[in-house]
């Protein structure tokens, strides 16, 4: 007996046409979902760097050494997602008109600190630090002096710019 001949194709058969169709298909899928995460991890956004500056209020109506809190909104990128944030500064215009601006926070555990008129000081009511109207430790356990924010006035418009950790003691 001899061995039955198959006939032979000139072309591709079906199983190989399915076999090649199924390999299509899984690299179609796998570039699919390769290819935005390579990009995901390769290519991080773009970090912005011009330093931004949010604009809180008008200066004219300040006094002198009197603090005044200002509530702002900024705006902070978080990967590719834009938060808008509520703030706020004690702004102090001093006796030469220049204008200070402070982070909310007490330097000691990140309380939040009020002005006392009685006493022309800034109080922190949790753990008793008292600093003075230019930010000075006066008494008890703060490490150092409240934190300013960069300030630019144009015209008459306060601008902040970023929160500056201030180190030295005496101002």
């Amino acid at each position: 007996m001899t061995p039955v001949e198959r006939p032979s194709s000139e072309g591709i058969s079906r199983r190989n046409f399915y076999v090649g169709a199924v390999y299509g298909m899984w690299a179609a899928i796998s570039a699919a979902l390769g290819i935005p995460a390579l990009i995901y991890l390769f290519f991080p956004p773009k970090a912005r760097k011009a330093e931004e500056w949010v604009e809180i209020g008008d200066v004219s109506k300040l006094a002198p050494d009197s603090p005044v809190e200002m509530v702002f909104r900024r705006n902070r990128v978080d990967g590719w997602k834009v938060i808008s944030e509520k703030g706020t500064a004690w702004v102090v215009k001093q006796a030469d008109r220049s204008i200070v601006a402070f982070g909310p926070q007490c330097t000691h555990l990140g309380c939040a600190y009020h002005w006392d008129e009685g006493k022309n000081d800034f109080l922190c009511p949790c753990h008793s630090s008292v600093f003075s109207v230019d930010g000075r430790v006066v008494s008890g356990p703060a490490p150092r002096p409240l934190d300013r924010f960069d300030v630019q006035v144009k015209g008459s418009k306060l601008l902040l710019g970023r929160l500056r950790q201030r180190r030295e003691q005496n101002g």
